[in-house]
């Protein structure tokens, strides 16, 4: 039998549902997929995504660990970063890097979890 991984999402730890979709959501254009509370008041756990990138949130403690980070390929790190510099959103300016390797822009979101963007060179 041949092994086959799918799919990977990565489980980003979040304290403030609003501040998040504010970042997600509005900065970043992703959507709400769904949306998971046991019970009303309860911790949410919720799946965003933008085409090919998904992430799932959580407000619910050991989900994940505040300040961790995400590596993903894109295609577009130029045009991206152009539409995200065009937003007013006030709490981040990021930068393209360039290197040998290719261009990556980084983005922090207000949890102090980073996604690394990146499109690789050639």
């Amino acid at each position: 039998m041949d092994i086959e991984f799918r799919r990977t999402v990565p489980v980003f730890r979040i304290f403030d549902v609003a501040k998040a979709y504010e970042f997600y959501l509005g900065y970043l254009g992703c959507a709400v997929d769904w949306e998971h509370r046991h019970e009303p008041r309860m911790p949410l756990y919720t799946q965003v995504s933008r085409g090919g990138l998904v992430l799932h949130l959580s407000e619910h403690h050991g989900d994940a660990t505040p300040g961790s980070a995400l590596f993903a390929e894109v295609r577009g790190v130029g045009a991206l970063h152009a539409e995200l510099t065009g937003k007013d959103y006030p709490f981040l300016r990021p930068g393209l890097e360039r290197d040998a390797d290719g261009t990556s822009l980084t983005l922090i979101d207000p949890f102090g979890n980073r996604l690394v963007l990146t499109e690789p060179a050639g």
